[in-house]
């Protein structure tokens, strides 16, 4: 064996066996609905286990910008801070861990995140988006 093969040998042994340390875990998050019609916001999966994650958004839309904001909730019922004169969400009062902005129809974002037990809130805050339904929750385990 040369040492270049030896060394290649090695270094896949050492990326094979720390590979899953780097995983993340992947939830894709389908958004949708048209302007005065139902709105949705639908994850693959709505439980997973705490650690580094990666959000797939897709916006399945033909006509309607869309966007997505993950926070974390103080708890599982925690009452949503709706601004009902401007139908948004009061995002000043939640804890943002990011978003993924103006997906135009068809289009594609990622977020990653660091994600802790606890309650999740996913949603769109685009006028109106949020109270025709645009929302998801997802919970996190130890």
């Amino acid at each position: 064996m040369t040492p270049l093969t030896r060394y290649a040998t090695v270094l896949t042994a050492v990326l094979l066996i720390s590979a899953p340390a780097f995983a993340a875990t992947t939830i894709k998050v389908t958004e949708g609905g048209e302007g005065g019609g139902p709105m949705t916001l639908a994850l693959d999966r709505t439980t997973v286990k705490a650690g580094d994650a990666v959000f797939q958004v897709h916006n399945d839309a033909m006509s309607e910008q869309h966007e997505m904001i993950l926070v974390k909730l103080a708890s599982a019922d925690e009452k949503i801070p709706l601004n009902t004169a401007k139908h948004r969400v009061d995002e000043k009062q939640l804890k943002s861990l990011g978003e993924v902005a103006d997906l135009k129809p068809g289009g594609d974002g990622r977020l990653k995140a660091k994600l802790t037990p606890g309650a999740y809130l996913l949603f769109c805050n685009i006028k109106g988006h949020y109270e025709a339904g645009m929302q998801a929750r997802l919970t996190v385990t130890k």
